[in-house]
């Protein structure tokens, strides 16, 4: 890991001890820094931070804050992701850094994302040391989650790299908002992705975000046909915000055209947070009008999070519509794949990634300390 004695010198700012050296940026003509790695194209002088609160100008470069260092580490079910095509009932080691490089006002993870505060990050943990963990835990993979992967993508980056030289999978939970070509080299490194695809209209995407929805879909589009990274997609409906039969419709329609009617979708219900206490709970009764919706729209994977919904969570043969996977919230109640991932009634393979059994880790969260606290 570089520290900060090894990052450009001159920069009158304080930089963290865990900085270091950033990727994706140029020099403008009046001295400052453009950060290249996402949308937003911040802009910095000397010593300011952009707007995920990570990314800084230092002495003539750009440098991660929070490299190396963690919120937290947990052990998950890998379906709490969500991930319901991609290993079954297995055990994912998730942690994330701090900061977003989006604004949303409702944001389920406020006190990590939004958080401006160095000390809310516990853990140490070398790329290598992650791999190692993951290995030591009986994790098959690693997810960067709790805030967005994009904006720790060079730690995200190094330790993917570092979970394949040890035989481990990585996943990236993300919003997707990147720029084409840190995006190809990201997902490149990613074994799967869950994408929060937060509504289908800008207007939304500028109002409650702070950034628009075209890099999204065209985040959707790179992973899909241009990786080999397995996707799913989540959308958390509010009401009377994104949760309108014209725009699930649309939403739907747009996968199964541009993307394909494999690709699984996950509605996912709102509860009041952070800046956004006006829409009330998602009642389940829209949930599943939305899951209807989307496959009468074509798609043959649509699923229901965030309530208690056993038909919303069941995997069914889009042929013959046997159950194949049957879930009560992260817990599997039956597992009925052939070993090569197919229906056992009329043998159509099920679109996904499939060992040759179930996990049996089931639905328990277990958190999970890796190191000392790194200094600030």
């Amino acid at each position: 890991m570089s520290r900060a004695a090894d990052l450009p010198t001159g920069s009158s700012a304080q930089v963290p001890e865990s900085a270091h050296p950033g990727r994706w940026w140029h020099t403008l003509e009046d001295g400052r820094l453009q950060c290249d790695l996402c949308p937003r194209d911040c802009r910095l002088h000397d010593g300011q931070r952009g707007a995920c609160f990570v990314r800084q100008a230092a002495g003539g470069a750009m440098v991660l804050t929070t490299y190396g260092r963690s919120s937290g580490f947990c052990l998950d079910p890998v379906e709490k992701k969500p991930l319901n095509h991609f290993y079954p009932g297995t055990a994912i080691l998730s942690f994330g850094t701090a900061g977003c490089n989006l604004a949303c006002k409702f944001c389920q993870n406020w006190d990590i994302s939004k958080s401006r505060d160095m000390d809310r990050l516990m853990d140490a943990a070398s790329p290598e040391a992650i791999a190692q963990a993951a290995r030591r835990l009986g994790a098959p993979a690693v997810a960067f989650t709790y805030n967005d992967p994009v904006i720790f993508a060079e730690y995200a980056m190094d330790t993917a790299q570092a979970c394949r030289e040890a035989g481990i999978r990585s996943v990236a939970v993300t919003a997707g908002y990147i720029h084409a070509a840190p995006r190809r080299e990201f997902f490149a490194l990613m074994d799967a992705a869950n994408v929060d695809l937060k509504a289908f209209t800008d207007d939304f995407y500028f109002r409650l975000c702070g950034g628009h929805l075209q890099p999204v879909l065209d985040t959707l589009a790179d992973i899909h046909h241009r990786t080999d990274c397995w996707l799913e997609i989540t959308t958390l409906l509010i009401p009377g915000e994104n949760d309108s039969d014209p725009e699930i419709r649309a939403l739907a329609g747009w996968i199964a055209r541009e993307l394909g009617p494999e690709v699984p979708l996950h509605f996912s219900a709102f509860h009041p947070d952070w800046k956004f206490q006006a829409a009330p709970p998602t009642p389940a009764a829209t949930l599943s009008r939305a899951r209807q919706i989307a496959q009468e729209a074509g798609l043959h994977f649509v699923y229901t999070g965030n309530v208690h919904d056993p038909e919303g969570g069941t995997t069914a043969c889009p042929h013959c519509h046997t159950p194949l996977i049957v879930r009560d919230w992260y817990r599997l109640e039956s597992y009925r794949l052939t070993p090569g991932g197919g229906c056992p009634e009329c043998g159509h393979p099920l679109a996904g990634r499939f060992g040759p059994q179930a996990g049996d880790f089931g639905p328990r969260r277990q958190p999970v300390h890796l190191g000392p606290p790194s200094p600030a």
